[in-house]
């Protein structure tokens, strides 16, 4: 069986309503866990060029705004508003967006999973997209609801994947320098990466002769 990997050519990422109002109703992860995994996405796209859709409720949606460290990562990169439906698909720009990414695979993270995620990942399966769901960016307000969720996806062929495993697909290796430092800037939303790359810094910096 052929495995296709994800890369820009094949993949889009999509995030779905990562809006500041649905934070405190978030009980399958802690909040500072669902940024960092929304922002490394976004970073994701950005650095590896990777088609990106950004949607959220209405444009004056008094639940909140997009997630600050979404948005500056994003900067002026188009946000589909929607209102209505929890299938971002009922909503005619987030479909015409997704199209015009002009692949057939989704990258789906967002809130909540068992809410407009899982509604919007069926309608991408009822119409033959490939999809991956990144578990630990997609948050739902109890495990029970987050695994419900998962497992209905997960059954029809759904393929779960984490924020970090994915940007590292497209990396390939610590050997392609052309993006290697926004990689390492993805890695460093994992606390322990982030202490990891400190340690590495320093022992970097006392090989080379310089002081710590």
């Amino acid at each position: 069986m052929e495995i296709e990997r994800r890369t820009a050519a094949n993949t889009a990422i999509v995030l779905i309503d990562y809006v500041t109002g649905f934070a405190n109703m978030i009980g399958s992860q802690t909040i500072d866990q669902n940024v960092a995994g929304a922002r490394a996405l976004a970073q994701t796209a950005m650095a590896f060029g990777v088609p990106l859709v950004v949607t959220m409720g209405p444009r004056r949606d008094p639940r909140g705004v997009l997630y600050p460290e979404v948005a500056e990562v994003i900067g002026e990169h188009p946000v589909v508003y929607r209102q209505g439906s929890f299938d971002a698909f009922a909503h005619p720009g987030f479909e015409e967006a997704v199209s015009a990414t002009g692949v057939r695979h989704l990258v789906i993270a967002g809130l909540m999973t068992d809410g407009c995620v899982l509604q919007t990942g069926l309608t991408a399966l009822r119409r033959d997209y490939g999809v991956s769901l990144v578990v630990d960016a997609t948050a739902s307000g109890t495990e029970v609801a987050q695994q419900a969720a998962i497992s209905r996806l997960t059954a029809l062929g759904v393929t779960l994947t984490t924020w970090l495993s994915f940007a590292a697909e497209l990396q390939v290796s610590y050997d392609h320098t052309e993006t290697l430092a926004e990689f390492r800037k993805i890695q460093a939303n994992s606390p322990s990466y982030a202490k990891l790359q400190v340690t590495l810094a320093g022992t970097l910096s006392r090989a080379s002769g310089c002081k710590p």
